[in-house]
């Protein structure tokens, strides 16, 4: 990584550095405000080398970035753990010695490489207890474990080369007309899910030969939900017709820390401030912001509009067609915030805006506009 190892090196000693000098009632904000803010400086120099300098992508450069970005979940976590009084730091830092052996697991767990290169997110208690041997013996070793979950990402790294090849050359969305805008995007979308997919998958495998398998059991004392680490839930993600259990669903660690920081803690509008918070970690791309705040909406229309259509299916065949519709819609809308998510420009995102595509959002969001004018005219 060169020097771009210090964007990681540098906020994680101010970190410990926090950890061990304030107060548990200040330590969160202080840790959120100094993580944010260098993740934040380091996106817009991203930024200003993509549109100014117009140079060639540095490849070191964008994995820092996205360590980065996982790191600051760590941090904040770690954080509200010690805010909380799940951890406990020391208030002072004692001789040389002493203050090393209290920032080593620390520095550890910040700078654990298998989970900086991917994730998923583990908690600084279950990192101990993995550690310290507090976890039981796993029924499968973690070669095998890891073996059969590269298996899988290779699938999947398969099918995405099939989706790409068998299908016609995937064509632009200035190239595309009518409703054949339909099919680019829902292409496009499909191919950046299998990516996703695939990455988590391989993440997953890396954990795993660290030893930080999904098949964990219980010792005495042991963090509960000790094996719980997985962000991908194929299955679930390709067959709900709820976008609320598919955004529950989709980077499920992600989405416990999103959860955890900013919708428990918001006293207002939680939903909204989660995915504005989302766009920023993220790096506030014009498409990031434009779809992540699309996701909120199309969120809250889906838990006013199902309620309302599951009233209506009386009958099994009025259910199936409820089923099916509302799948269709449900990867309709997601593979339109997926490629919105991913566009870096304003004119690509105004292209993916003005087609066919935004008619199913559209439609969830009048649905939403309805349904809330219709519980208004109710209470009145």
């Amino acid at each position: 990584m060169g020097w771009y190892a210090l964007l990681l090196f540098i906020p994680t000693f101010c970190s410990v550095a926090i950890f061990h000098s304030v107060g548990p009632l200040q330590v969160h904000t202080w840790a959120f405000v100094l993580q944010m803010s260098w993740q934040t400086l380091c996106h817009l120099g991203l930024h200003y080398r993509e549109h100014y300098l117009q140079g060639a992508p540095c490849i070191r450069l964008t994995i820092a970035l996205s360590s980065l970005m996982l790191q600051t979940q760590k941090v904040t976590s770690l954080a509200l753990d010690i805010h909380k009084g799940k951890v406990t730091m020391a208030a002072e830092w004692g001789d040389g010695r002493e203050s090393l052996l209290r920032a080593l697991p620390l520095c550890s767990y910040l700078l654990f490489f298998p989970a900086l290169l991917g994730g998923p997110l583990c908690s600084f208690r279950r990192f101990q207890d993995q550690i310290q041997g507090s976890c039981a013996s796993r029924p499968t070793p973690p070669w095998k474990a890891a073996g059969q979950k590269c298996l899988r990402a290779l699938a999947l790294h398969l099918l995405r080369t099939a989706v790409r090849s068998c299908v016609a050359p995937l064509a632009r969305m200035t190239d595309c007309t009518g409703f054949g805008c339909v099919f680019v995007m829902w292409r496009s979308a499909l191919l950046f899910k299998l990516a996703y997919y695939s990455q988590w998958v391989l993440d997953e495998a890396l954990l795993s030969a660290a030893g930080f398998g999904l098949e964990l059991g219980h010792a005495p004392g042991a963090e509960a939900g000790c094996g719980d680490l997985s962000d991908a839930d194929i299955w679930t993600l390709e067959t709900t017709n709820r976008i609320a259990l598919f955004t529950r669903t989709w980077n499920k660690s992600t989405s416990r820390w999103l959860r955890r920081l900013v919708f428990q803690r918001s006293p207002a509008q939680p939903l909204l401030a989660t995915f504005a918070f989302s766009a920023w970690w993220h790096g506030l791309h014009p498409g990031q912001v434009f779809g992540f705040l699309c996701w909120a909406a199309m969120v809250e229309a889906d838990y006013r509009i199902h309620p309302f259509l599951r009233s209506l299916a009386k009958s099994w065949h009025t259910k199936v067609l409820y089923q099916a519709l509302t799948w269709v819609q449900t990867q309709m809308i997601i593979a339109y915030i997926t490629v919105a998510v991913e566009m870096r420009s304003f004119s690509a995102l105004w292209l993916l805006g003005a087609s066919y595509n935004s008619f199913f959002p559209l439609l969830y969001g009048v649905s939403l506009l309805w349904l809330v004018a219709r519980a208004k005219e109710k209470c009145v």
